[in-house]
């Protein structure tokens, strides 16, 4: 199956993975990825190999190797329809509508046709291409990953090094547009009040992706009078699998709708996670412990996986800092139970609502 990008995106793959390997798991799956994503589904057991998207050519003829009797496309962008048709499948599947429909022999209806409603989380919107294929409808399972114990004692030396004992929070100030980013400020806000009230430290994410950002994420906690540095420890452009493995220890994680958020669902860490123009309904953390707190804004549907807000009340900065706090006070008065990550995977250690 084609799933190229991005994190989050890779996450919300493992549900059908688990799916599919729970009624067959005779099926050798392979996943078409881009490499730097692979550590979202090293271990998993549904799994028997991936194959890196690289050029084009070079792409389809390691496709073409295998020789697959069936390949899903379950990107839907050009690239990965164009794959699709190059892969020498019998059965092309994927969705009606999309871009290069035309070269799926097996076109599954978009989600307004086959689930009779036009918004769903995009975990059922891509479900619907195996339940047509013959997948017998049932529960979903939850996302999972499944950190690796080398990444957990890289974690555990770098919270020894900065002297951070359980429990901690991870923050997530970064988002991949503007208008998705809740205030630095207000992040560096919310992290003086879980050390001074809870005594809760934050750990805060920041990628290689943007310098800009960064600094201005790393001012926000340095300044102002009351100082947020020492509520708070900078993780910065951690390698994926020891992200994963950050997050899959903390006690709570609080971020803009972005790809780690999905890593914590994935990982039973309970999840506070802020909206402005993207649909909750749509990108909420899949069957995990979360609260949600939202500009409010009204969306429009245009596929399955993709709506686009039309109106917006409020800009993701009105959101007051005391929202997001009350939030985090629900999810940190729950006891969390968690089974040794070594031993159990990390999807079904704590499962919510």
């Amino acid at each position: 199956m084609a799933r190229l990008r991005s994190l989050g995106d890779i996450v919300l793959e493992t549900p059908v993975l688990a799916a599919l390997h729970a009624w067959r798991p005779d099926l050798r799956i392979f996943v078409l990825i881009e490499k730097r994503f692979a550590a979202a589904l090293e271990g998993n057991p549904a799994v028997a190999g991936l194959i890196f998207s690289r050029g084009f050519f070079e792409t389809s003829a390691e496709i073409r190797r295998h020789k697959f009797p069936v390949m899903f496309n379950q990107h839907g962008g050009p690239r990965s329809a164009l794959l699709t048709a190059f892969s020498g499948a019998r059965f092309r599947v994927g969705w009606k509508g999309f871009q290069y429909s035309f070269v799926y022999n097996v076109p599954v209806p978009d989600a307004a046709e086959f689930y009779g409603q036009p918004v769903v989380h995009t975990v059922e919107h891509r479900m619907s291409q195996f339940y047509a294929t013959g997948l017998p409808r049932g529960p979903i399972p939850p996302a999972c990953i499944y950190p690796q114990a080398d990444a957990l004692s890289r974690v555990s030396q770098f919270l020894a090094a900065n002297g951070i004992a359980a429990p901690y929070a991870v923050l997530q100030p970064e988002a991949r547009a503007p208008e998705m980013r809740w205030p630095s400020e207000k992040f560096a806000e919310l992290a003086r009040w879980l050390r001074d009230t809870h005594g809760v430290d934050s750990i805060v994410n920041l990628s290689a992706a943007s310098a800009p950002l960064s600094a201005e994420i790393r001012a926000a906690f340095a300044n102002g009078a009351a100082s947020a540095a020492n509520a708070a420890t900078i993780a910065d452009s951690l390698p994926l699998p020891d992200l994963i493995a950050l997050i899959s220890q903390a006690r709570l994680f609080i971020g803009n709708d972005s790809g780690p958020v999905h890593l914590a669902a994935a990982s039973g860490t309970p999840a506070v996670v802020i909206y402005g123009p993207t649909n909750p309904a749509q990108w909420r953390p899949w069957q995990s412990e979360h609260r949600v707190v939202s500009t409010g804004a009204q969306f429009r549907a245009l596929r399955g996986d993709k709506t686009v807000a039309i109106n917006q009340p409020s800009p993701i900065s009105a959101i007051a800092v005391d929202e997001v706090r009350s939030a985090c006070e629900q999810l940190l008065a729950q006891e969390i139970s968690r089974a040794p990550v070594e031993s159990v995977p990390a999807g079904i250690k704590s499962q919510g609502t």
